[in-house]
């Protein structure tokens, strides 16, 4: 799969401990990748970057610290990596939000500035959000192309992100200067909201119902009417590593920003929790609107054309489909005691071999 490009490869995937971080970190390592992650250490239980027990080098350490992600960097001499580490909940940021700047925006200046002294890399996905966007709330999904904005202090340091890797794209790793002043090509990655197993997240609808049917209990559902993109967390991985794999390539005309979203529109809190409900009966809840609540986005969808059309990708597995795996993950965690994680995956690539998708050659 992605044309073998990952394979003896030396890998490095910051915010390896997290859930994204986690599924990529054991995706690369099925393909054979030698992976380094740097991460903050997992500080609550169950987490599914322990539950995997991956062979994989880790770098306990914060990605504000500047040095130290350099030394990193420096002794392992990644040939690919993939910026997955922030603060990364928006209700999160308005309790801190100069944290919030701190890590996501500082974090990754950190980053671009280990990867500009460390010559080994060849190729930078940084992945962002969809939040990113100055969200209008319209049912117009946004294109790569739209304005960066954020209501949130989180949203807002998406869009910084944003802005401050196209800065350092043009500034030092300009493609078009590609192979002549410099040998790294960086592309940012926006997907949507991503679910799946392994996700105990505060202040995440999955999680938390997860979370009230393990203990027995109804959930309320802060903002049922909310409408998001959700998606399996594979769909914009398999984005994400067949960007790389451009990249890496040396295919400089994918050094650009990307987005990865669902192509069947998108489902409101409460309909996603009822799809939740109905493959696991433990999982229960009511809507409880929070008038007083911090302000979180009600509608916002991405368009994808771009990758569908350019990077040949595109979901395998449709919106119930995405959510019938993940309660199925966590229904089978609970009962059975059991990772489900290589068989979402194994599962994954036969949908999208007998697809015929690009990155499965």
């Amino acid at each position: 799969m992605f044309g073998g490009v990952y394979e003896g490869r030396r890998v490095l995937v910051t915010g390896h401990s997290g859930f994204k971080g986690s599924w990529l970190a054991a995706w690369l390592v099925r393909l054979g990748a030698r992976v380094c992650g740097v991460s903050l250490r997992p500080t609550f239980a169950p987490n599914h970057y322990s539950l995997l027990e991956l062979p994989v080098e880790s770098e306990w350490t914060n990605i504000r610290e500047a040095a130290e992600l350099r030394s990193i960097l420096m002794d392992f001499r990644p040939e690919a990596v993939f910026h997955l580490a922030a603060q990364a909940l928006v209700r999160v940021s308005y309790e801190e939000p100069a944290l919030t700047v701190a890590t996501n925006v500082m974090g990754t200046v950190n980053l671009l500035e280990a990867c500009r002294a460390v010559k080994s890399v060849k190729s930078l996905v940084v992945v962002t959000s969809d939040k990113c966007y100055e969200n209008r709330e319209t049912m117009r999904p946004y294109q790569e192309e739209d304005a960066m904005g954020g209501f949130d202090l989180y949203s807002a340091s998406k869009g910084c992100v944003e802005l401050v890797t196209q800065a350092y794209r043009r500034s030092f790793f300009n493609p078009e200067e590609y192979g002549a002043k410099h040998s790294t090509l960086i592309a940012t990655a926006r997907a949507g909201n991503v679910i799946g197993g392994g996700d105990w997240a505060a202040d995440r609808l999955v999680p938390d119902l997860v979370r009230a049917a393990a203990q027995r209990r109804t959930e309320e559902l802060r903002n049922p009417d909310a409408v998001r993109p959700w998606q399996h967390v594979l769909e914009p991985l398999s984005g994400y590593l067949e960007l790389g794999r451009r990249l890496l390539e040396g295919r400089a005309e994918f050094a650009q920003a990307w987005n990865f979203g669902p192509a069947d529109g998108a489902m409101t809190v409460a309909e996603a929790a009822a799809e939740m409900s109905r493959v696991w009966p433990a999982v229960k809840f009511q809507a409880k609107p929070r008038p007083d609540a911090p302000h979180e986005a009600k509608l916002l969808l991405l368009d994808s054309t771009k990758a569908r059309e350019q990077l040949g990708w595109r979901c395998v597995w449709d919106t119930p489909a995405a959510i019938r795996r993940t309660a199925e993950w966590y229904r089978d965690f609970y009962q059975l005691n059991a990772v489900n994680t290589t068989g979402d995956l194994d599962a994954y690539c036969e949908c999208a071999e007998k697809e015929g998708l690009a990155w499965t050659k």
